[in-house]
């Protein structure tokens, strides 16, 4: 059975799953069955490694779309729960004084989370894994690991926070790849690292001492600047439009490279 008729699979078995599921702890375990970081959908996504660019990508927009349903389907059921146990309340009661009143939606999720909300979707359906590391770094793997020796500009105190000689608030998420690196000891690695960073800038209209990065490493075999300028387009595709006229420049792949 290939990647496909697997996701094909995970949609057909959730209505019949969630017939018999009336408990809302029961739900919310049949829940991380299927959409959690080891469910079913996961599980489907992180066996495409080996596949091609093109059917990673039809992979990663179906997977994309039946989670988008899937999650539908669990928030219907989770809402058809809570109006049967407060039926049965009321068919006890006459009247309930204590019930909630109607909640107003506030607020929303700030545009930078959003921002990198939809990047780890993007990549993640294209295989890639989310990395992460502390804010607080060390020297060693902020600097010396990335081949910035002493007195490298980047070091000097008026761009990073030191908090004490050898420790600091990251400037760049650059210490994540070298972590996962380390920790894959020459395995195949595809990650993307996003996450706050922080440098010692003046505050204004387009300045912050704290901003956001997403950082991006894929290291394998067979690996070209085509790989590069595939999740580059995938991207700008998805954050600015499908309908933009996209043109990368062979000296921004190499920069970014």
């Amino acid at each position: 059975m290939d990647q496909l008729e697997k996701l094909d699979e995970v949609a057909k078995t959730v209505d019949s799953d969630l017939e018999s599921v009336n408990d809302l702890n029961e739900l919310q375990q049949k829940k991380a069955n299927y959409l959690g970081k080891k469910g079913a959908l996961a599980q489907v996504m992180a066996s495409m490694k080996d596949l091609s660019v093109e059917a990673k990508k039809e992979i990663g927009m179906k997977s994309n779309k039946i989670k988008a349903a899937l999650e539908a389907k669990f928030e219907e059921k989770r809402k058809a729960i809570e109006d049967a146990i407060v039926n049965k309340k009321l068919e006890s009661e006459t009247i309930d004084v204590t019930l909630p009143g109607y909640k107003l939606p506030v607020g929303g999720i700030h545009p930078l989370n959003q921002t990198v909300m939809e990047l780890e979707d993007l990549f993640v359906g294209m295989g890639y894994t989310v990395a992460e590391g502390p804010e607080i770094e060390t020297d060693e793997y902020c600097f010396e690991k990335l081949n910035l020796p002493k007195g490298h500009p980047a070091r000097d105190m008026q761009d990073t926070f030191y908090i004490n000689p050898e420790l600091l608030l990251r400037s760049q998420t650059s210490p994540v790849q070298v972590r996962t690196m380390l920790e894959k000891n020459g395995e195949p690695i595809k990650i993307i690292c996003p996450g706050k960073v922080y440098r010692r800038d003046a505050d204004d209209a387009t300045h912050s001492h704290q901003f956001m990065q997403c950082e991006g490493l894929v290291l394998g075999k067979d690996i070209t600047l085509g790989d590069l300028k595939g999740a580059l387009l995938e991207m700008f595709r998805k954050m600015l439009g499908e309908d933009r006229n996209i043109r990368l420049r062979p000296s921004f792949l190499i920069h970014y490279h």
